[in-house]
Parts: C-alpha cells; sequence; structure tokens
C-alpha cells in the first residue's frame, strides 16, 4: 500500500478505523495493525581531504573508503498520528542538518513531518566526513561545507523518501536482552562517585541490555529492525583515514546481508538500524588502557603516561589490530540482535505520541518555593580536561583528565586570544575550570548552541527519547527512570519500556551526572551547560512524558526557535586543485598489478593512477570500486563486491605535484568462490581546458587474475 502526499490512504486508514469503534478516541482492538515503512539510503560524503568528525584531529582528513555509510528510516502510523526514526551512519546530528533535513521535507511533504514527529540520531562513527555544523568550535575542526553537508541531507531525505513510499500495514514486537565482553567504562573512577546505594542497584558500571523492535508485514515476514546498544563507535581509531560506518554500521550489514541474501550493500528491502544510545562513558575497546610506549597501565585517576602524557594512554581490543576489534564488536552486537529479533514475541500496541519542544539551555530555571525560580544552568563552557581527550584518543598537549585547578600557561594564552571567562560564567561551572567559554564567544558566529531540542516519541508500550549529545550510563538511567514513571503516572500507559537515542537532532557534547561532573573527567568537562546540565534536562523530558501521559501535548510550549545562519559559515578545508598523471600514463592505468593466482583468505591489491576522489562530485549511489567474478555460462563479468563492501578497501593517496593513486585491496573471503576476477577502478580528473576546469570520468581494471582453492592441481 502506498501511502500517497495527499495522505488518501492515511485517510482511508483512519475510516477503517472509526467503522471499528464508534468513539474515534477509543483504542483500537488489540489485533489493529500499524502502518509501516522503512527505507534506507546512501548518505556518504567526500571521501577525501575532508576532516572526518569525531576525534577532532586535524591529522584524520578523509583518504578513502572502508564502508559507505547509510541513512535508515522507520515510519509508524497508528491512524492518528506518525513519527519517523531515523538512525545514519555519522558521528552526530547537526543543528544545522537537521534544520536543512526538515526543510527539504516541508518542500516534500507539507506539514507531514516537522520537528514534532521526525527524530534524527547517529550511530557516533568518528569516521565521516565532517562539515555539517554551523557553530564555530565544530566548524574549526571540520567546517561546514556544502559538498559535505548535502549527500548527508539528501540521504537522509531519500531514506525517508523510500520508507513514506512503502508504507504497508504491519506490526512490531520488541525484545530485549544483556549483551557482554563489548563494552567497558572508560571513566570508572567517575562512575564510582554516583552515591553507592544508587550503584548497587546495578550489576555493571555500563548498559548492558539490548533493545530490538521487529517490524513485519501482516503475513509475519519481516522487513525491518532497529536495535540499540549503548556503546562508542570507536573501534576504528583515529589513525584511520578511511571512511567507516565502524562497529554499528558493520553490525547492520551483516544483519542487512543475512535478511537480503545475494544482494550488494545497500540493496535488498530489509532495513537493519543499530541505533546509538546513553555511551558517555563507554568504549568498544574492551582490553582496556595502558601505556603503549611502555606497555605499562596508565595512571587511573587521569589516565595519563609518565612519559607522553594522555597521548600514550589508550585503550585497544579486542582484536588484534583496529579492522578485528571493529569485526569483533560489531559482529557480538548484530548476534545479539538477531537472536532477540527471531525470538521477539511481545507486540506493541497502542496509540503513537510524539512531543518536542526547544529549550534554551543557557537559561533553565527551578522553582523552589511559590515565588522563586533559581537558574540552574550555564551559559556553555569546556573544561581543561576537555583537551585532555580520553583512552579512545588522547589529545596532543599536555592536559590530563581529572583536572579541577586551571593552568596558567594555557589559560594566559587563552586570555590573549579569546578573552577571560566572566566570573559568573567561572561560579555557574564550578569546579570546572574553564578552559574556552564558548557561550560568550560569539565571533564570527556562536562557538555553541544555546537552543537545543528535547523530543520524545512513544509508538504504544515504547518510548524513544530523544537526547541532544552523549549521556554517560548513570545519566541514561536516571532519565530512563524519570520518564517511564512519568508515563505511567495517570495509568492509561503500562509497562513502558524507553530507550535513550543518543546524538540526536543538535550536538551539546556530554551529560553527565552532578556527581560525576565533579570529578572533571573528558566527560564532566565536556558537559557544556554546567553541573546540573542532568537536572535540566530530567525536568525537561518529565515534562514531555507528563504532557504525553495526560494527552496535553497541544498545550507545550514550542519554546524558541534555533538559528539558521547564512552568513559566516567557514571551513579550512582546501580547494580540490587539477589532476595530473605521469606521463605516458591515462587515469585508471595500473601502476602496481595484481599476481595472476590467489587463494580464499589472500589479499589482493591493485594501484592506480587515480584523480581526487573529490572531483566525483555526489558519489551516492556510486562506487569507486568493483570486484568482479566472470561467467562463464553467459561470458560475462558479475559485480560480487563494490567499495561498501567489507571485503575491500579503497585507499586514495595524494602525492606531490597533484598527482594521486588509488590502491584498492581485496581481502577474498573464505567462501569466494573459484574462478577468473578482475578489480576494476572508477573515479573522475580535473583538467583545465583553455580556462574552464574540465571534469571526466575515466576507469581502469586490474588484469584477470585466478582465485583458486589450492595452488596445487591433481
Amino acid at each position: 500500500m502506498k501511502i500517497c502526499k495527499n495522505g488518501v490512504t492515511h485517510n482511508l486508514l483512519r475510516i477503517v478505523f472509526n467503522l471499528h469503534n464508534n468513539d474515534p478516541e477509543t483504542p483500537p482492538p488489540q489485533h489493529t495493525p500499524y502502518l509501516i515503512g522503512v527505507g534506507r539510503a546512501d548518505c556518504t560524503g567526500p571521501p577525501a581531504d575532508v576532516p572526518m568528525m569525531g576525534y577532532a584531529n586535524p591529522q584524520q582528513t578523509a583518504a578513502g573508503i572502508h564502508t559507505r555509510l547509510y541513512s535508515r528510516a522507520f515510519i509508524v502510523d497508528d491512524g492518528k498520528r506518525r513519527v519517523v526514526f531515523v538512525t545514519a551512519d555519522i558521528g552526530m546530528v547537526s543543528q544545522r542538518l537537521r534544520l536543512e533535513v526538515l526543510q527539504a521535507l516541508q518542500v516534500k511533504y507539507g506539514d507531514l513531518y516537522q520537528q514534532d514527529n521526525v527524530v534524527l540520531s547517529g550511530t557516533h562513527t568518528h569516521c565521516g566526513p565532517g562539515g555539517y555544523f554551523q557553530y564555530t568550535l565544530f566548524m574549526i575542526t571540520s567546517g561546514y561545507m556544502k559538498a559535505a553537508i548535502e549527500p548527508l541531507v539528501n540521504g537522509i531525505v531519500k531514506s525517508i523518501d523510500i520508507a513514506h513510499n512503502n508504507m504497508k500495514p504491519g506490526r512490531i514486537y520488541r525484545n530485549r536482552g544483556e549483551l557482554d565482553d563489548s563494552s567497558l567504562n572508560r571513566s570508572p573512577h567517575s562512575y564510582l562517585n554516583n552515591p553507592e546505594e544508587e550503584r548497587r542497584r546495578y550489576k555493571w558500571n555500563t548498559d548492558k541490555q539490548v533493545l530490538v523492535l521487529k517490524f513485519t508485514d501482516q503475513d509475519g515476514d519481516g522487513i525491518g529492525m532497529i536495535s540499540w546498544f549503548a556503546v562508542h563507535a570507536v573501534s576504528m581509531n583515529y589513525t584511520n583515514r578511511m571512511v567507516s560506518s565502524d562497529n554499528m554500521g558493520y553490525a547492520s550489514y551483516l544483519l542487512e546481508q543475512d535478511k537480503n541474501p545475494g544482494g550488494l550493500p545497500g540493496q535488498g528491502s530489509f532495513v537493519a538500524g543499530f541505533s546509538s544510545s546513553n555511551l558517555g562513558d563507554v568504549t568498544p575497546n574492551t582490553r582496556g588502557p595502558y601505556c603503549v610506549n611502555t606497555g605499562l597501565p596508565c595512571d587511573y585517576l587521569n589516565s595519563s603516561c609518565p612519559i607522553g602524557g594522555t597521548k600514550m594512554c589508550q585503550a585497544f581490543g579486542p582484536g588484534e589490530d583496529m579492522f578485528e576489534s571493529t569485526r569483533i564488536i560489531g559482529h557480538n552486537v548484530y548476534l545479539k540482535a538477531k537472536e532477540l529479533y527471531a525470538n521477539a514475541v511481545e507486540e506493541v500496541t497502542g496509540f503513537i505520541h510524539h512531543a518536542h519542544q526547544w529549550v534554551n539551555m543557557t537559561d533553565v530555571t527551578v522553582q523552589i518555593n511559590e515565588t522563586h525560580t533559581v537558574r540552574i544552568t550555564c551559559k556553555p563552557a569546556l573544561g581543561h580536561s576537555f583537551a585532555a581527550g580520553t583512552i579512545d584518543g588522547g589529545g596532543d598537549l599536555n592536559f590530563t583528565q581529572g583536572a579541577v585547578e586551571g593552568d596558567p600557561f594555557w589559560d594566559g594564552i587563552r586570555d590573549a586570544l579569546l578573552g577571560q571567562p566572566s566570573n559568573q560564567t567561572k561560579e555557574c561551572h564550578h569546579p570546572k575550570p574553564i578552559l574556552l567559554s564558548t557561550g560568550e564567544m560569539n565571533w564570527p558566529l556562536p562557538w555553541h548552541p544555546q537552543i537545543v531540542d528535547v523530543q520524545m516519541i512513544t509508538i504504544g508500550s515504547v518510548a524513544v527519547v530523544a537526547v541532544p549529545g552523549e549521556m554517560t550510563t548513570m545519566s541514561g538511567r536516571r532519565l530512563r527512570e524519570a520518564v517511564k514513571e512519568e508515563l505511567e503516572s495517570e495509568g492509561t500507559l503500562k509497562d513502558m519500556e524507553v530507550v535513550i537515542a543518543g546524538l540526536s537532532n543538535v550536538y551539546t557534547h556530554y551529560i553527565t551526572t552532578y556527581e560525576e561532573y565533579q570529578v572533571q573527567r573528558y566527560e564532566g568537562a565536556s558537559t557544556i551547560y554546567g553541573p546540573h546540565t542532568l537536572s535540566a534536562y530530567l525536568q525537561k523530558y518529565r515534562g514531555l512524558a507528563r504532557a504525553i501521559a495526560q494527552d496535553r501535548v497541544s498545550e507545550l510550549p514550542a519554546g524558541p526557535q534555533p538559528p539558521f545562519f547564512t552568513e559566516n559559515l567557514f571551513n579550512f578545508v582546501p580547494l580540490a586543485l587539477f589532476d595530473r598523471k605521469p606521463e605516458n600514463m591515462s587515469f585508471g592505468d595500473v601502476l602496481e598489478e595484481v599476481y595472476p593466482v590467489y587463494r580464499q583468505g589472500d589479499v589482493v591489491t591493485v594501484t592506480f593512477v587515480a584523480g581526487n576522489p573529490r572531483n566525483s562530485g555526489d558519489i551516492r549511489d556510486k562506487t569507486f570500486v568493483t570486484v568482479e567474478i566472470f561467467d562463464n555460462r553467459t561470458e560475462t563479468w558479475e559485480v560480487v563486491h563494490n567499495d561498501a563492501s567489507w571485503e575491500t578497501r579503497f585507499h586514495w593517496l595524494k602525492g606531490s605535484n597533484w598527482q594521486s593513486n588509488a590502491t584498492v585491496e581485496w581481502q577474498i573471503p573464505p567462501t569466494a568462490l573459484a574462478g577468473s576476477y578482475r578489480i576494476k577502478h572508477f573515479g573522475h580528473y580535473k583538467e583545465l581546458k583553455g580556462l574552464q576546469p574540465v571534469i571526466t570520468p575515466y576507469e581502469g581494471s586490474s588484469d584477470v587474475f585466478t582465485v583458486t582453492a589450492s595452488f596445487y592441481y591433481e
């Protein structure tokens, strides 16, 4: 069944509901299906030169593709209301990205999809292109680039389009379980500062639960799944320069390959979204931190090493390198989600609700008595320990985690370049020693957001709380508990499953508990609205939950709209200049050829004369690489892998004098068929003809090589 733009089918469903019920407000019978749509679209941006978003490491600019990035959309409609949940393979959803997506949806669909009923969440991969921010701090590290934000906007909107056009009656089931050996608390010292009585209620210092929503059609055939698990997508570390969806993306890849057999990545109708949650203090690097230069343990309190400081204190594992670690963690998450999906029998039924407000997070007040309120939040600021980084990627300078006093040297440099924090801001953020008073810095644009989204959607007995940042384990537990209590307070909603969707709608760094904030490790130093940030969010989300429980969402004030800046946006990314090639060679020519014979498990490598991948423009739904097998029956070449495949790696190397190479690796899987293969590379080069830049496509192919189970023939 197709939902038309004019909502004809939507209205038909509502009429059907009303035929079942004389009173339209009477809950529908348990067997009434939802309308469900799922969609997936490529949202991979420029894989060359653009800074990656996550580690804020200026050396980490994109130079190839490990795996492609996808947006996955899920639409659910109960005949009265409709909600959209999107999980995208990006570091986080920025305010600018959300606003541009909502504008595009408004043009296409009018008021059907708005800020109230659309949740956009990032998986938190740290290996996707940046360039989609409008606040100065983020533009310094990754910029604002049309070439980077447009693939994200268009990919997210396309995934929603596909879900919208595929809507049909279906059912939803929920299931939850626990996943061990895939996460570790990276700030246990902060966690231990939470009240002992509270900590005793929990077995672990990270949340091990995996929540799965299973979507089926009327016949019970699976059409999609969303899974939430709290772990950072940082199995790929800051030395990686290939665009990668990291561990969560690999989990999606595996389940979608399972459910869409025979297709290339990104193909097939089944959509598997693996979403982020309260992952603020949770690392996938389960072997923990040690000093890489000595092999000795790091200092427990400040995660630094006697020689080399925080940069030398790094967490690794569980694999021998970042690729194996990504594979292991992704596979673990996939296996647990697959198991929960297969055994999901508890049907989700009931009405849909959505609630949203914009909040000025610098001015949240609480009522202390009948006549007085007090402001509990601060103008944004980052502490000294923000610059220390974490065990997943330490800072380059001599900052350490756990700093509750400033450093005269760095404070002096800051004062000279950027100005001193005001006394009011210093007092508000105490005990945080302020490194950057971003809320008092507005040139050329504000350095941090003041207006943020708080949002919640409920689908029957499941509540998804869209959080604009990275909540720590205990912060998330407190929020889930508060929301559940409010939702069930009126008695109409029962047995609610509350899940946090992290990195949603706008990025505001971290959200620790008040107690964790006092320790001022990285997460506390990055809690930008002060020590009572969590209390402010608890109050706001309680308000949303209460409005849903009382069916009074329409009475919620919308709040102050966020800005949409049109001037002074900037980036430091150099222009993609003209491409040159070696004399007497062409783009696509092979520089290093393949061997004639390989076995399963070997790695095939071939290097081509290449152009800058940025000159390929919008690369969505295209590929720089194919691995092809010769079909003897049809005498044609068939594509078995592309640059979205886990088995391929596309490395771009910028050389001198505007020349560059592309090296393609194919890790031959054990399941590869014996036969004749070739590897092809596709790209574009830019040259000057007359005074005009001209972009020309090219392709190149390796020699044909053989894959065999053995080098020896009987």
